[in-house]
Protein backbone atom coordinates (compact mmCIF):
# COMPACT_ATOMS: atom_id res chain seq x y z
CA UNK A 1 0.00 0.00 0.00
CA UNK A 2 1.17 3.54 -0.36
CA UNK A 3 2.50 5.30 2.58
CA UNK A 4 1.41 8.47 3.30
CA UNK A 5 2.11 11.04 6.52
CA UNK A 6 3.87 9.76 9.45
CA UNK A 7 0.79 9.67 12.35
CA UNK A 8 0.87 12.85 14.30
CA UNK A 9 1.06 12.98 17.59
CA UNK A 10 -1.77 15.51 19.10
CA UNK A 11 0.26 15.19 22.33
CA UNK A 12 3.09 16.91 21.42
CA UNK A 13 1.05 20.40 19.80
CA UNK A 14 1.94 23.70 21.73
CA UNK A 15 -1.71 25.04 23.48
CA UNK A 16 -3.73 26.49 21.10
CA UNK A 17 -1.95 24.86 17.76
CA UNK A 18 -3.81 23.46 15.05
CA UNK A 19 -3.20 20.00 13.20
CA UNK A 20 -2.01 20.56 9.93
CA UNK A 21 -3.95 18.26 7.53
CA UNK A 22 -3.03 17.06 4.35
CA UNK A 23 -6.39 16.37 2.55
CA UNK A 24 -6.94 12.59 1.37
CA UNK A 25 -9.25 13.20 -2.00
CA UNK A 26 -7.86 10.80 -4.32
CA UNK A 27 -7.18 7.00 -3.92
CA UNK A 28 -3.29 6.36 -4.81
CA UNK A 29 -4.26 4.20 -7.57
CA UNK A 30 -6.68 6.27 -9.21
CA UNK A 31 -11.00 4.86 -8.97
CA UNK A 32 -10.97 1.66 -10.21
CA UNK A 33 -13.55 0.53 -12.80
CA UNK A 34 -16.91 -1.11 -10.46
CA UNK A 35 -17.00 -4.98 -11.08
CA UNK A 36 -20.54 -5.80 -12.54
CA UNK A 37 -20.10 -8.93 -13.75
CA UNK A 38 -19.00 -12.64 -13.48
CA UNK A 39 -15.36 -12.41 -15.56
CA UNK A 40 -14.33 -9.16 -14.10
CA UNK A 41 -15.20 -10.59 -10.46
CA UNK A 42 -12.76 -13.60 -11.08
CA UNK A 43 -10.43 -11.22 -12.00
CA UNK A 44 -10.90 -9.57 -8.71
CA UNK A 45 -10.92 -12.65 -6.96
CA UNK A 46 -7.40 -13.89 -8.81
CA UNK A 47 -5.71 -10.43 -8.14
CA UNK A 48 -6.69 -10.94 -4.18
CA UNK A 49 -5.66 -14.01 -4.13
CA UNK A 50 -2.63 -12.59 -5.46
CA UNK A 51 -1.93 -10.23 -3.38
CA UNK A 52 -0.33 -10.02 0.56
CA UNK A 53 -0.92 -9.36 4.27
CA UNK A 54 -4.29 -8.23 5.58
CA UNK A 55 -7.53 -7.11 3.18
CA UNK A 56 -9.29 -3.80 4.23
CA UNK A 57 -13.20 -3.98 3.56
CA UNK A 58 -15.99 -1.71 3.69
CA UNK A 59 -19.82 -1.93 2.56
CA UNK A 60 -21.90 1.17 1.25
CA UNK A 61 -25.61 0.34 2.19
CA UNK A 62 -28.72 2.48 1.04
CA UNK A 63 -30.05 3.52 4.70
CA UNK A 64 -32.89 5.73 4.85
CA UNK A 65 -33.85 5.33 1.07
CA UNK A 66 -34.24 1.26 0.57
CA UNK A 67 -36.05 -1.17 2.95
CA UNK A 68 -33.36 -2.94 4.79
CA UNK A 69 -29.84 -3.42 5.34
CA UNK A 70 -28.27 -4.76 2.20
CA UNK A 71 -24.86 -3.95 0.67
CA UNK A 72 -24.94 -1.62 -2.38
CA UNK A 73 -21.00 -1.65 -2.93
CA UNK A 74 -18.51 -3.81 -1.37
CA UNK A 75 -14.82 -1.86 -1.50
CA UNK A 76 -11.83 -4.04 -1.09
CA UNK A 77 -7.73 -3.36 -0.91
CA UNK A 78 -4.93 -5.65 -0.20
CA UNK A 79 -1.50 -5.31 -0.65
CA UNK A 80 -0.20 -6.47 -4.47
CA UNK A 81 -3.85 -6.17 -6.11
CA UNK A 82 -4.62 -2.66 -5.23
CA UNK A 83 -8.34 -1.61 -4.57
CA UNK A 84 -11.45 -3.14 -6.32
CA UNK A 85 -15.20 -1.71 -6.07
CA UNK A 86 -17.56 -4.38 -6.54
CA UNK A 87 -21.22 -4.10 -7.53
CA UNK A 88 -22.96 -7.11 -5.31
CA UNK A 89 -26.37 -6.17 -6.90
CA UNK A 90 -24.97 -7.19 -10.46
CA UNK A 91 -23.11 -9.80 -9.02
CA UNK A 92 -24.75 -10.48 -5.46
CA UNK A 93 -22.18 -14.26 -5.13
CA UNK A 94 -19.20 -13.19 -4.26
CA UNK A 95 -17.93 -16.71 -2.55
CA UNK A 96 -14.40 -16.33 -5.09
CA UNK A 97 -13.59 -13.68 -3.62
CA UNK A 98 -14.34 -15.49 0.28
CA UNK A 99 -11.63 -17.94 -1.10
CA UNK A 100 -9.54 -15.47 -2.57
CA UNK A 101 -9.48 -13.75 0.91
CA UNK A 102 -8.73 -17.09 2.64
CA UNK A 103 -8.21 -17.12 5.94
CA UNK A 104 -6.22 -13.71 5.62
CA UNK A 105 -7.12 -11.20 8.71
CA UNK A 106 -10.23 -8.14 7.75
CA UNK A 107 -9.25 -4.89 8.44
CA UNK A 108 -13.03 -2.86 8.34
CA UNK A 109 -13.93 0.11 10.42
CA UNK A 110 -17.49 -0.59 12.69
CA UNK A 111 -17.60 -4.02 11.76
CA UNK A 112 -21.12 -4.57 13.32
CA UNK A 113 -22.60 -2.41 10.44
CA UNK A 114 -20.82 -4.41 7.67
CA UNK A 115 -20.75 -7.69 8.84
CA UNK A 116 -23.96 -8.60 8.37
CA UNK A 117 -25.00 -7.13 4.90
CA UNK A 118 -21.25 -9.12 3.27
CA UNK A 119 -22.36 -12.19 4.96
CA UNK A 120 -25.57 -12.07 3.09
CA UNK A 121 -23.07 -12.09 -0.60
CA UNK A 122 -21.07 -14.89 1.02
CA UNK A 123 -18.30 -12.83 2.65
CA UNK A 124 -17.15 -13.94 6.42
CA UNK A 125 -14.13 -13.04 8.10
CA UNK A 126 -11.95 -16.04 9.89
CA UNK A 127 -10.13 -13.38 11.90
CA UNK A 128 -10.27 -9.23 12.03
CA UNK A 129 -9.12 -6.33 13.19
CA UNK A 130 -12.26 -3.66 14.00
CA UNK A 131 -10.67 -0.34 14.13
CA UNK A 132 -13.60 1.56 15.36
CA UNK A 133 -13.21 -0.48 18.28
CA UNK A 134 -9.71 -0.23 18.98
CA UNK A 135 -9.86 3.60 18.82
CA UNK A 136 -12.52 2.85 21.66
CA UNK A 137 -10.00 0.42 23.67
CA UNK A 138 -7.47 2.88 22.97
CA UNK A 139 -9.48 5.64 24.23
CA UNK A 140 -9.15 7.95 21.41
CA UNK A 141 -12.16 10.70 22.04
CA UNK A 142 -13.16 10.57 18.23
CA UNK A 143 -13.45 7.26 16.76
CA UNK A 144 -15.19 7.97 13.57
CA UNK A 145 -13.02 7.04 10.30
CA UNK A 146 -12.49 10.92 9.43
CA UNK A 147 -11.24 11.00 12.97
CA UNK A 148 -8.94 8.11 13.96
CA UNK A 149 -7.21 8.83 10.21
CA UNK A 150 -7.09 12.43 11.02
CA UNK A 151 -5.40 11.01 14.81
CA UNK A 152 -3.04 8.89 13.24
CA UNK A 153 -2.14 9.76 9.41
CA UNK A 154 -2.39 13.65 9.07
CA UNK A 155 -4.83 13.12 7.14
CA UNK A 156 -8.33 15.08 6.22
CA UNK A 157 -10.84 12.50 4.91
CA UNK A 158 -14.04 13.40 3.23
CA UNK A 159 -17.21 12.16 4.53
CA UNK A 160 -19.97 14.01 2.42
CA UNK A 161 -20.92 11.03 0.65
CA UNK A 162 -21.61 8.58 3.45
CA UNK A 163 -25.08 8.98 3.49
CA UNK A 164 -26.22 9.11 -0.18
CA UNK A 165 -28.66 6.65 -2.11
CA UNK A 166 -25.67 3.73 -2.45
CA UNK A 167 -28.79 1.85 -4.54
CA UNK A 168 -28.30 4.54 -7.38
CA UNK A 169 -27.31 3.30 -10.58
CA UNK A 170 -24.70 4.08 -11.92
CA UNK A 171 -23.14 5.36 -9.19
CA UNK A 172 -21.23 8.76 -9.97
CA UNK A 173 -17.63 9.10 -9.86
CA UNK A 174 -17.57 11.44 -7.00
CA UNK A 175 -19.32 8.56 -4.58
CA UNK A 176 -16.90 6.25 -6.50
CA UNK A 177 -13.50 7.92 -5.25
CA UNK A 178 -15.40 8.55 -1.79
CA UNK A 179 -15.64 4.79 -1.77
CA UNK A 180 -12.26 3.73 -3.01
CA UNK A 181 -10.83 6.03 -0.23
CA UNK A 182 -12.87 4.35 2.33
CA UNK A 183 -10.17 1.25 2.20
CA UNK A 184 -7.33 3.30 1.31
CA UNK A 185 -5.47 3.52 4.49
CA UNK A 186 -7.37 0.91 6.75
CA UNK A 187 -4.28 -1.40 6.87
CA UNK A 188 -1.82 1.36 7.71
CA UNK A 189 -4.13 2.44 10.52
CA UNK A 190 -4.61 -1.49 11.95
CA UNK A 191 -0.74 -1.51 11.90
CA UNK A 192 0.05 2.16 13.96
CA UNK A 193 -3.35 1.33 16.36
CA UNK A 194 -1.38 -2.50 16.82
CA UNK A 195 0.98 -0.73 18.04
CA UNK A 196 -0.69 1.54 20.71
CA UNK A 197 -2.65 -1.08 21.39
CA UNK A 198 0.39 -3.36 22.67
CA UNK A 199 1.89 -0.40 24.27
CA UNK A 200 -1.00 0.29 26.33
CA UNK A 201 -1.28 -3.28 27.45
CA UNK A 202 -4.66 -3.63 25.46
CA UNK A 203 -3.60 -6.13 22.43
CA UNK A 204 -4.97 -9.11 24.44
CA UNK A 205 -7.86 -7.01 25.05
CA UNK A 206 -8.55 -6.20 21.74
CA UNK A 207 -8.37 -9.97 20.36
CA UNK A 208 -11.14 -11.57 22.61
CA UNK A 209 -13.19 -8.30 21.26
CA UNK A 210 -12.39 -9.04 17.85
CA UNK A 211 -12.67 -12.86 18.00
CA UNK A 212 -16.45 -12.31 19.68
CA UNK A 213 -16.81 -10.34 16.36
CA UNK A 214 -16.64 -13.51 14.15
CA UNK A 215 -19.56 -14.21 15.59
CA UNK A 216 -21.94 -11.39 14.90
CA UNK A 217 -25.11 -12.18 12.84
CA UNK A 218 -26.65 -8.86 13.20
CA UNK A 219 -28.31 -7.14 15.99
CA UNK A 220 -30.44 -9.11 18.26
CA UNK A 221 -34.13 -9.63 16.80
CA UNK A 222 -36.75 -6.52 18.89
CA UNK A 223 -39.57 -7.97 20.59
CA UNK A 224 -42.23 -5.68 19.32
CA UNK A 225 -40.62 -3.16 17.58
CA UNK A 226 -43.09 -1.16 16.56
CA UNK A 227 -42.67 0.24 20.39
CA UNK A 228 -40.23 2.36 19.53
CA UNK A 229 -42.29 4.39 17.24
CA UNK A 230 -41.29 8.01 17.43
CA UNK A 231 -43.96 9.95 19.53
CA UNK A 232 -45.31 6.46 20.98
CA UNK A 233 -45.46 8.25 24.62
CA UNK A 234 -48.19 10.41 23.73
CA UNK A 235 -49.93 6.76 23.72
CA UNK A 236 -52.54 6.88 26.81
CA UNK A 237 -54.78 3.42 26.04
CA UNK A 238 -54.14 -0.66 24.67
CA UNK A 239 -56.58 0.04 22.21
CA UNK A 240 -54.07 3.17 21.12
CA UNK A 241 -51.04 0.71 21.17
CA UNK A 242 -53.47 -1.75 19.18
CA UNK A 243 -53.57 1.18 16.24
CA UNK A 244 -50.44 2.11 16.35
CA UNK A 245 -49.34 -1.56 15.81
CA UNK A 246 -51.56 -2.05 13.18
CA UNK A 247 -50.16 1.11 11.16
CA UNK A 248 -46.70 0.01 11.75
CA UNK A 249 -46.95 -3.22 10.45
CA UNK A 250 -49.40 -2.29 7.34
CA UNK A 251 -46.30 0.66 6.69
CA UNK A 252 -44.05 -1.91 6.96
CA UNK A 253 -45.47 -4.27 4.54
CA UNK A 254 -46.36 -1.57 1.94
CA UNK A 255 -42.19 -0.58 2.61
CA UNK A 256 -41.15 -4.40 2.29
CA UNK A 257 -43.34 -4.66 -1.26
CA UNK A 258 -42.38 -1.02 -2.47
CA UNK A 259 -38.39 -1.91 -1.29
CA UNK A 260 -38.08 1.82 0.27
CA UNK A 261 -37.27 2.68 3.83
CA UNK A 262 -40.34 2.19 6.50
CA UNK A 263 -39.61 6.07 7.68
CA UNK A 264 -39.22 7.40 3.54
CA UNK A 265 -42.50 6.08 3.12
CA UNK A 266 -43.89 7.68 5.64
CA UNK A 267 -42.63 9.56 8.85
CA UNK A 268 -43.20 8.45 12.38
CA UNK A 269 -44.71 11.93 12.95
CA UNK A 270 -47.64 11.27 10.23
CA UNK A 271 -48.34 7.75 11.11
CA UNK A 272 -49.03 8.80 15.03
CA UNK A 273 -51.10 11.79 13.80
CA UNK A 274 -52.68 8.69 12.21
CA UNK A 275 -53.18 7.04 14.70
CA UNK A 276 -53.87 9.77 17.37
CA UNK A 277 -56.83 10.92 14.88
CA UNK A 278 -58.21 7.15 14.19
CA UNK A 279 -60.78 7.76 11.66
CA UNK A 280 -62.55 4.86 10.26
CA UNK A 281 -63.47 6.48 6.63
CA UNK A 282 -61.15 8.48 3.68
CA UNK A 283 -63.35 11.26 4.73
CA UNK A 284 -61.55 11.64 8.04
CA UNK A 285 -58.29 11.06 7.51
CA UNK A 286 -55.57 13.93 8.16
CA UNK A 287 -55.06 15.42 4.45
CA UNK A 288 -51.74 16.90 3.72
CA UNK A 289 -49.62 13.95 3.46
CA UNK A 290 -48.91 12.14 -0.11
CA UNK A 291 -48.59 8.49 1.77
CA UNK A 292 -51.80 9.04 3.43
CA UNK A 293 -53.49 9.97 0.40
CA UNK A 294 -51.84 7.24 -1.94
CA UNK A 295 -53.04 4.23 0.72
CA UNK A 296 -56.37 5.42 2.14
CA UNK A 297 -57.77 1.66 1.91
CA UNK A 298 -54.56 0.25 3.84
CA UNK A 299 -54.56 2.91 6.51
CA UNK A 300 -58.51 2.06 7.13
CA UNK A 301 -58.12 -1.24 7.24
CA UNK A 302 -55.68 -1.12 10.11
CA UNK A 303 -57.10 1.07 12.15
CA UNK A 304 -60.46 -0.98 11.63
CA UNK A 305 -58.37 -3.89 12.64
CA UNK A 306 -57.28 -2.33 15.70
CA UNK A 307 -60.64 -1.35 17.11
CA UNK A 308 -62.26 -4.65 16.54
CA UNK A 309 -59.55 -6.79 18.71
CA UNK A 310 -61.56 -7.79 21.92
CA UNK A 311 -60.28 -5.96 25.22
CA UNK A 312 -58.50 -9.46 26.26
CA UNK A 313 -56.21 -9.50 23.55
CA UNK A 314 -54.99 -5.88 22.73
CA UNK A 315 -51.36 -5.20 23.73
CA UNK A 316 -50.15 -3.97 27.05
CA UNK A 317 -48.56 -0.10 26.99
CA UNK A 318 -45.63 -1.45 27.91
CA UNK A 319 -43.44 -4.91 27.98
CA UNK A 320 -42.75 -6.24 31.50
CA UNK A 321 -38.43 -6.11 31.80
CA UNK A 322 -36.86 -9.32 32.48
CA UNK A 323 -33.83 -7.11 34.27
CA UNK A 324 -33.25 -5.50 37.26
CA UNK A 325 -35.59 -2.37 37.93
CA UNK A 326 -34.40 1.13 36.84
CA UNK A 327 -31.48 2.27 38.80
CA UNK A 328 -33.37 5.08 40.47
CA UNK A 329 -36.08 2.83 41.97
CA UNK A 330 -33.13 0.94 43.98
CA UNK A 331 -32.40 2.89 46.63
CA UNK A 332 -35.74 2.18 47.75
CA UNK A 333 -36.59 -1.00 46.94
CA UNK A 334 -33.08 -2.18 48.09
CA UNK A 335 -30.54 0.02 49.36
CA UNK A 336 -27.64 -2.39 49.96
CA UNK A 337 -27.91 -3.55 46.44
CA UNK A 338 -27.87 0.16 45.25
CA UNK A 339 -24.62 0.85 47.65
CA UNK A 340 -23.12 -2.56 45.92
CA UNK A 341 -23.76 -1.01 42.35
CA UNK A 342 -21.93 2.77 43.71
CA UNK A 343 -19.28 0.64 45.00
CA UNK A 344 -18.61 -1.08 42.01
CA UNK A 345 -19.17 1.60 40.04
CA UNK A 346 -16.91 3.97 41.59
CA UNK A 347 -14.00 1.37 41.15
CA UNK A 348 -14.72 0.61 37.83
CA UNK A 349 -14.77 4.48 36.71
CA UNK A 350 -11.58 4.45 38.29
CA UNK A 351 -10.38 1.87 36.54
CA UNK A 352 -11.23 3.43 33.18
CA UNK A 353 -9.88 6.79 34.07
CA UNK A 354 -6.37 5.43 34.99
CA UNK A 355 -6.42 2.95 31.52
CA UNK A 356 -8.17 5.74 29.17
CA UNK A 357 -10.68 3.65 28.13
CA UNK A 358 -14.39 4.02 28.14
CA UNK A 359 -16.31 2.47 31.13
CA UNK A 360 -18.85 0.91 28.68
CA UNK A 361 -16.11 -0.73 27.45
CA UNK A 362 -14.97 -2.69 29.93
CA UNK A 363 -18.31 -3.32 30.99
CA UNK A 364 -21.35 -1.85 29.78
CA UNK A 365 -23.93 -1.33 32.32
CA UNK A 366 -26.72 -4.06 31.82
CA UNK A 367 -24.84 -7.21 32.97
CA UNK A 368 -23.33 -5.32 35.80
CA UNK A 369 -26.45 -4.31 37.03
CA UNK A 370 -28.13 -8.11 36.83
CA UNK A 371 -25.48 -9.17 38.63
CA UNK A 372 -25.67 -7.24 41.50
CA UNK A 373 -29.49 -7.21 42.11
CA UNK A 374 -29.65 -10.94 41.21
CA UNK A 375 -26.20 -12.39 42.86
CA UNK A 376 -25.44 -15.82 42.30
CA UNK A 377 -25.58 -18.16 45.10
CA UNK A 378 -21.47 -18.17 45.00
CA UNK A 379 -20.44 -14.37 45.96
CA UNK A 380 -16.99 -15.03 45.24
CA UNK A 381 -14.71 -13.46 42.49
CA UNK A 382 -15.28 -17.12 40.57
CA UNK A 383 -18.84 -16.95 41.14
CA UNK A 384 -19.30 -13.47 39.84
CA UNK A 385 -16.93 -14.80 37.68
CA UNK A 386 -19.10 -17.30 35.86
CA UNK A 387 -22.52 -15.52 36.55
CA UNK A 388 -21.09 -12.44 34.22
CA UNK A 389 -19.46 -15.22 31.29
CA UNK A 390 -23.03 -16.46 31.50
CA UNK A 391 -24.30 -12.76 30.57
CA UNK A 392 -22.25 -12.67 27.62
CA UNK A 393 -19.33 -10.73 28.47
CA UNK A 394 -15.58 -11.13 27.42
CA UNK A 395 -13.16 -13.22 29.55
CA UNK A 396 -10.78 -9.91 29.78
CA UNK A 397 -14.25 -8.31 31.21
CA UNK A 398 -14.62 -10.45 33.42
CA UNK A 399 -10.89 -10.20 34.96
CA UNK A 400 -11.46 -6.70 35.53
CA UNK A 401 -14.44 -6.65 37.09
CA UNK A 402 -15.18 -9.76 38.73
CA UNK A 403 -12.93 -8.83 41.55
CA UNK A 404 -14.74 -5.53 42.19
CA UNK A 405 -18.02 -6.71 42.41
CA UNK A 406 -17.19 -9.45 45.37
CA UNK A 407 -15.34 -6.61 47.02
CA UNK A 408 -18.75 -4.43 47.02
CA UNK A 409 -20.59 -7.31 48.23
CA UNK A 410 -17.61 -8.10 50.88
CA UNK A 411 -18.02 -4.08 52.21
CA UNK A 412 -22.14 -3.97 52.18
CA UNK A 413 -23.32 -7.49 53.32
CA UNK A 414 -26.99 -8.63 53.44
CA UNK A 415 -28.39 -6.88 56.65
CA UNK A 416 -29.41 -9.15 59.73
CA UNK A 417 -32.60 -10.78 59.90
CA UNK A 418 -34.59 -9.11 62.32
CA UNK A 419 -35.12 -10.82 65.67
Amino acid sequence: MTQHTDPVAPAALEPGEEVQLTPLDAPADGVPEVVADERTLLEAAAAVAAGEGPVALDAERASGYRYGQRAYLVQLRREGSGTWLIDPVAVPDLSPVAEAIGGAEWILHAATQDLPCLAEVGLRPRQLFDTELAGRLLGLPRVGLAAVVEHYLGLSLAKEHSAVDWSTRPLPEPWLRYAALDVEVLVELRNLMGVDLARQGKAAWAREEFEALLEFTGPAQRVDPWRRTSGMHRVRHRRGAAIVRELWETRDALALDRDVSPGRLMPDAVLMELAMAAPTSASDLPRGHRAIARYQRQWIDAIRRAKAIPDPDLPPLTLRSDGPPPQRAWADRDPVAAERLGAARAELTAFAAEHVIPVENVMSPDPLRRVIWSPPADRSTAGFADALLDLGCRRWQVDIVAPMVAAAFAAHPDPEPEA
